[in-house]
């Protein structure tokens, strides 16, 4: 099979050859992991916002393909010929998953999927998070411009972002309650919340469902997760009267207090809720448990005292109040025992969990196994982590990066390389984006340039990433070893992905270069990324993309 990909610059034949070359590069990457919004347990039907990452051997293939060959500084022309793969909803999705940390070469593809004829019926199994379409649909639904708008509002691309919701509503794609979740998200979490509380109340004019406390909760939820309490307990007290509070906004005020460290502040909501009449939950008394302990200084040995105490006093409360204590109320306490860096106790807390028949959760294990690494008992940690496996709890990410963190402590760089590449090849667990980071640094930091790229290729094939972070991390290490022209090149892929630079690793390459007497190669750089930002290709003349800057 050959796929022909057309673009302004002469036609690219890609043989059967090369697909094969690029299917065994990619054969042990995306299938063990998922990708995700931010989900929180307050958030409304979170899990059907966006899609996630699912199995997708046609969709392994193109994405390579299109990361591979597309030219980010050309168009991709709506000639885009792919004989034998059928551009479907679902493999539109699994296809921008996969492209998510390239916001340019997913809007050229998704802007592509606009000028395609509508589709026959395609109907993917449950688990992809995508929605059937009829015969006589488009194949961009209002999923695909969700996922569209996530991805372009993640590089604050926001008026592009309206600009798509406004298009929508005139392409018969009606956008739902979920598009503008996925809209106040992003707004939110890049400090923007005045056009967030605009996009809420614009929501109704868009959406075929009256805004309701469901809605709100969600408003009011995602204020607090990323630290604008103020801002949500402003709004909620200028608009219960049209949104009945219940116990669930109480609850993401109480968190969004403690999260800023606040702990009065949401002792007087837990109090004013009950003057309501409204009945705590043991997720409510969780957020304030949680909010206590994990603020709380444990040094000198009197506040660690003082916290257990204090914890102590919050299960004979909820008792009182019929409430018993579950896995997550132990676990907060567990971890901390963890923080306070008492092995002894934090095991013998795990044992009285299980002696009281509560199973502990992954959260419960990784707290002990990261205090195990961190007092350096890593023979222990990896015995307990046995023990999880058999007991049919699979770890996490955050799991091993407790022991990467201490590998790194220890400069242990065959200890860390040696448990990432056994979890590579048995498949041990999920490798998430931050336990590429940590190796990352960490070998970067050792100055052990071929491992970095080991795991950078790995990174790649594995669909999670690099992302900003990723790209940041590794420009500054290579500064700092005055590899300047290896430092250009990923910081001008960086830009062709969409992917906007920190002003410090702005300053940082630019100050490099003039102290290493290579203005010119500054110049070189700078010039192209003037002519990146102007040009963006001649199909997007109708869209107000911004230039790529902080």
């Amino acid at each position: 099979m050959a796929i022909r990909l057309l673009y302004h610059q002469p036609s690219l034949l890609i043989s059967s050859t090369a697909l094969l070359s690029l299917r065994l590069s990619s054969s042990s990457s995306i299938q063990n992991h998922t990708f995700s919004s931010d989900n929180d347990a307050f958030s409304p039907r979170n899990d059907t916002v966006l899609p996630t990452l699912q199995p997708s051997n046609d969709a392994d293939l193109l994405s390579q393909i299109l990361l591979h060959h597309h030219n980010p500084f050309h168009a991709m022309e709506s000639s885009l010929q792919l004989p034998g793969i059928s551009l479907t909803p679902s493999l539109l999705h699994q296809t921008l998953l996969r492209l998510r940390h390239n916001s340019k070469i997913a809007f050229s593809l998704f802007h592509y999927s606009l000028s395609l004829p509508p589709t026959s019926t395609d109907t993917p199994p449950a688990s992809t998070g995508t929605s059937t379409t009829s015969s006589d649909s488009s194949v961009a639904t209002t999923v695909t411009y969700n996922l569209m708008i996530d991805i372009l509002a993640k590089v604050r691309q926001f008026d592009v972002c309206w600009q798509l919701i406004v298009e929508m509503d005139q392409r018969n794609v009606k956008p739902s309650s979920e598009t503008f979740f996925v809209l106040i998200r992003r707004l939110i979490a890049a400090g923007l919340t005045r056009q967030a509380i605009r996009a809420f109340d614009d929501m109704e004019s868009f959406v075929f469902e009256p805004v309701n406390e469901t809605h709100f909760c969600f408003l009011l939820d995602t204020l607090c997760k990323y630290g604008y309490v103020k801002v949500g307990v402003d709004i909620f007290n200028k608009r219960k009267h049209r949104f009945s509070p219940n116990v669930k906004m109480y609850t993401v005020l109480i968190y969004g207090w403690c999260k800023i460290g606040r702990i009065d502040m949401a002792e007087r909501f837990l109090k004013e809720m009950g003057e309501r009449g409204i009945e705590a939950t043991v997720v409510t008394y969780n957020v304030l448990l949680n909010g206590i302990c994990r603020r709380a200084s444990l040094h000198p040995e009197s506040r660690f005292e003082r916290t257990i105490r204090l914890a102590e006093t919050m299960f004979d409360e909820m008792r009182e109040r019929g409430i018993e204590p579950d896995v997550t109320s132990f676990s907060i306490v567990l971890h901390v025992y963890s923080r306070a860096h008492k092995p002894e106790l934090t095991l013998d807390k795990l044992k009285l969990m299980k002696e009281k028949g509560i199973c502990p959760s992954v959260v419960t294990y990784t707290s002990v196994v990261k205090c195990l690494c961190s007092c350096g008992r890593i023979e222990d940690a990896e015995e307990l982590l046995g023990e999880m496996v058999k007991n049919g709890v699979s770890p996490t990410a955050a799991t091993y990066n407790c022991f990467f963190k201490e590998y790194m402590g220890r400069k242990d760089a065959e200890s860390a390389l040696k448990l990432y590449r056994k979890m590579r090849e048995d498949g041990l667990g999920s490798m998430g984006l931050h336990s590429y980071n940590i190796l990352l640094r960490m070998f970067m930091m050792l100055n052990r340039l071929d491992i970095v790229n080991e795991i950078w290729e790995d990174l790649k094939s594995s669909g999670l990433g690099p992302d900003l972070d990723s790209y940041t991390m590794l420009i500054h290490g290579l500064c700092e070893k005055e590899k300047w022209s290896e430092a250009c090149k990923f910081f001008v892929e960086m830009i062709e992905k969409g992917l906007l630079p920190q002003k410090v690793t702005f300053e940082t390459l630019y100050k490099g270069l003039i102290q290493s007497d290579m203005l010119r190669t500054w110049r070189r750089l700078k010039k192209k990324l003037d002519e990146e930002s102007i040009t963006f290709g001649s199909e997007f003349q109708n869209y107000q993309l911004k230039p790529y800057k902080r």
